[in-house]
């Protein structure tokens, strides 16, 4: 097997307000694994929060070339990686989760069969995905919503965490005027303190918000549960739900927890949680950070498997080097194309292949394996 990548800069349209920062571009490094002609793509991008840069992935990425050497073929690797074997201790789980993504779409070409199908799922996946508003002025979430709905989005998620509290009802209600129908989500990113969130979640209750996640600071997981425990509305967790044992913890105790592919894992990652929550009174979210649709495309063959879908990082961009899940009509969905499905957009070019005029890139040192 050959091992390349290549590192991108992913403009966002206009820049994304949360609680904790604003963002308006993030780095990608996309992985290409090359085998006996056929290549499957996996993507990685930047996070603060996790501690990730593009010097640190692109040199993780680089190291599982040596790991990938030891595999005899892509089915091997991927075995590998799902027993724990193929990656040392401690790797993070975006690597992870772009490793098994460039594999997984491999094998699946290497079959003939969509992702979905080596997962068991018989049709294609498909699910109306959340689309994110950030924090801005009440007049600027409206117009974005009305457009958004008129697009065919049914469910928006508002980012909360303003300074005011009274900031983000005021938004809220701006939000529930201009789509009278269309389901909310609310996303403080752990803003609220406990006693400001009991205060809050009847009010949001009261707007008709389906659903709140993350609402307080990450890293006291049992607060969250007692808030739960008493709230008018449904809460997820998402930072403080990053991978299976934490999933293990709040398990019955939340009423959803948010998956996303780079925090707990990958595909393989993400099913043992459906599955450990499966009948428990908590159910499923799939998350997702903001990056082209070769990051998210691997999340949407899961996408028949969750009650919140929220799949809409590639949506935020100015450009999408890749194309091959949709959304732009509010869904998102997995074709019957072997693999991920995706292929590059205008402009897209994908590690281990070069545009007119480029000379070919260099093979990561160490990965020519058995063939």
């Amino acid at each position: 097997m050959k091992v390349s990548q290549r590192t991108v800069r992913l403009q966002l349209t206009e820049p994304l307000r949360i609680s904790r920062s604003t963002m308006a571009a993030r780095d990608a490094v996309w992985l290409g694994i090359e085998h006996h002609g056929r290549r499957g793509y996996g993507e990685a991008v930047t996070s603060t929060y996790y501690g990730l840069d593009a010097a640190t992935l692109g040199r993780l990425l680089h190291g599982t070339a040596r790991e990938l050497a030891r595999c005899a073929d892509p089915e091997t690797a991927l075995e590998a990686l799902r027993a724990g074997e193929l990656l040392t201790h401690g790797t993070p789980a975006a690597v992870t989760a772009a490793v098994e993504s460039a594999l997984l779409d491999l094998v699946g070409k290497r079959a003939g069969l969509p992702v979905h199908r080596l997962l068991g799922s018989t049709g294609a996946p498909r699910a109306a995905t959340a689309r994110t508003l950030g924090i801005t002025s009440c007049r600027a979430a409206a117009e974005q919503a009305g457009r958004l709905v008129r697009q065919g989005f049914s469910v928006l998620k508002i980012k909360a965490g303003a300074p005011d509290p009274e900031d983000d009802l005021d938004r809220v209600r701006a939000v529930r005027r201009a789509a009278p129908h269309a389901r909310l989500l609310l996303d403080p990113n752990g803003a609220w303190a406990p006693a400001l969130a009991q205060a809050l979640l009847p009010r949001y209750a009261d707007l008709g918000v389906e659903a709140v996640e993350q609402p307080l600071a990450p890293g006291d997981p049992e607060t969250l549960a007692r808030l739960a425990e008493g709230s008018p509305l449904p809460v997820i967790a998402d930072e403080d739900a990053v991978g299976f044992e934490d999933a293990r913890r709040l398990a019955g105790r939340v009423h959803g927890i948010n998956v996303k592919l780079a925090k707990c894992g990958g595909v393989d990652a993400a099913l043992r949680i459906a599955e450990l929550i499966a009948g428990s009174g908590t159910e499923l979210m799939l998350g997702c950070l903001t990056a082209s649709t070769l990051g998210l495309a691997p999340a949407v063959h899961l996408a028949d498997r969750a009650r919140w879908t929220d799949l809409d990082g590639h949506l935020l961009l100015a450009h999408d080097p890749w194309t091959g899940i949709g959304g732009t009509d509010g869904t998102v969905g997995a074709g019957g194309q072997p693999g991920l499905g995706v292929r590059p957009a205008r402009g897209g070019i994908p590690p281990g292949e070069t545009a007119p005029g480029e000379s070919a890139p260099e093979p990561v040192r160490g990965a020519e394996a058995a063939q």
